[in-house]
């Protein structure tokens, strides 16, 4: 293949997709654990301290589906060489912030950067490693979920140690990727198209609404978030070359995936949410017993991700997915049942769950980059990376209000602990029901006949 072919060190390229790929999801759990002590340095009530993490998913969100929209055009290199600049100046000026709004403002600058690596690191494969796409997936997707686990690890240990501002020197270590990155990524040309910007403006509206209204609970923003989706869906018919284009959400396939992986994230991320608050109020441990007894899931999610990627590749992405969905139902029904039993038991049935992490978002990514025109691989992969950051806003939202409004004594499981867990079984029950839910609608609706978007070919670019 002519993209494989032009890959000098694709061993050396996976590796460094690898490396960013860790550095950027630990920089965003790393700062879960330091905002209390953010709150505590600048006396800040938590409403006010919870725009560190809000600013920066709202910005992130909206820039990975521009930078997928944009990689269809520009170059990766200079992509990735604006991207990791940006965001290690962000993280330099958040190191030396001297009051509450210069680290807001750090934050910003890091999501505009920062935006780019998943947009660029789930891109690569489907360019570079066409014939062993499904294996490079599900190794970047375990890197992630690797990383997810071990973010607040290290966040404790070096706010903990050190102080919350060294995090933000840490983060700034993501510039030693640059050239490797710029060594095996090959040189290519710009290409010429159009890129609607008053479209992307009209999206970002939509997602800044939302993303606000869902983390800080400001129900009139759903107001604004409608009407800025009323206007771009008048836009998307307005014009010939639309920021996303229309006919993706007409198939079958691509609709149907991405509903079933956001359904999947969402409750993927929910667990990740709601585990370390669990652990922390039903069993009263520390941050670093937190982050030990989560690590075997993090490290089987790691490993899963090779395998589980091959399978992608010999049995086939559809496979691999309903594989990944019965696992994760599956080990959600086992959650619901042994929460309130002792950690370590609880911290070996986590393992079932938090391996499928890789393998949804890696078949998932696969089936999209089969169903993609070459020309719209990246605004289609965007769609599905910002659906991924828009899951993680909701069901944070919407458990820890559950957790702030249900308190029950018995759960809904015949077999589940009674007492202060109940409502941890509740959750991962409801879980397991999503599940089900996005097994069923893939299962009717994926295999439906094609009708308007295998008539509707791209405009030329």
């Amino acid at each position: 293949m002519k993209e494989e072919q032009q890959v000098r060190n694709p061993k050396g390229l996976l590796i460094s997709l690898c490396a960013v790929m860790m550095m950027s999801v630990m920089n965003g759990t790393m700062f879960n654990i330091a905002v209390p002590d953010i709150a505590k340095t600048y006396q800040l009530m938590p409403s006010e301290v919870s725009w560190v993490m809000t600013g920066y998913i709202m910005v992130y969100a909206v820039g990975a589906l521009t930078y997928g929209k944009l990689a269809d055009f520009y170059p990766y290199r200079t992509l990735i060489t604006f991207g990791l600049s940006i965001f290690c100046a962000g993280s330099l000026f958040g190191f030396f912030a001297q009051n509450y709004g210069m680290v807001l403002l750090a934050r910003v600058i890091q999501a505009v950067g920062g935006a780019m690596i998943p947009a660029l690191v789930f891109l690569a494969p489907i360019r570079y490693f066409p014939n062993e796409r499904g294996k490079v997936l599900g190794i970047v997707s375990s890197v992630m979920a690797f990383a997810s686990g071990v973010g607040p690890i290290a966040g404790g240990f070096i706010a903990g140690f050190l102080d919350w501002r060294y995090l933000f020197l840490t983060s700034a270590m993501i510039i030693i990727t640059l050239p490797f990155l710029r060594k095996n990524l090959p040189q290519e040309e710009s290409k010429k198209g159009y890129i609607d910007y008053v479209g992307a403006a009209l999206i970002a509206g939509v997602i800044s609404t939302l993303m606000l209204g869902i983390t800080l609970g400001i129900t009139w923003l759903f107001l604004f978030t409608v009407l800025f989706f009323v206007l771009n869906l008048w836009r998307m018919k307005a014009i010939d070359e639309p920021f996303i284009p229309a006919h993706l959400f007409k198939s079958n396939q691509y609709r149907a995936t991405i509903i079933t992986s956001f359904l999947g994230v969402v409750c993927l991320f929910g667990m990740m949410f709601m585990l370390p608050i669990m652990f922390r109020d039903a069993y009263g441990l520390g941050t670093m017993m937190i982050g030990l007894v989560l690590f075997p899931g993090a490290l089987s999610a790691a490993l899963m991700g090779q395998k589980g990627g091959n399978l992608v590749d010999s049995k086939g992405n559809t496979f691999v997915l309903y594989m990944a969905l019965g696992l994760l139902g599956t080990g959600f029904i086992v959650l619901s049942t042994l929460v309130g039993a002792h950690p370590y038991i609880v911290s070996a049935a986590i393992i079932i769950s938090y391996m499928s992490f890789p393998l949804v978002q890696a078949s998932s990514a696969d089936i999209l980059a089969n169903i993609l025109h070459k020309n719209e691989t990246g605004v289609g992969m965007g769609v599905f990376n910002l659906l991924n950051f828009v899951s993680g806003a909701l069901s944070g939202a919407l458990i820890g209000k559950a957790l702030d409004v249900f308190n029950p004594n018995q759960p809904f499981n015949w077999f589940g602990f009674e007492g202060t867990t109940a409502v941890y079984s509740n959750i991962f029950l409801a879980f397991a029901l999503i599940i089900s839910l996005g097994f069923l609608q893939f299962r009717l609706n994926f295999y439906k006949k094609e009708q308007t978007y295998a008539q509707k070919k791209p405009a030329s670019l």
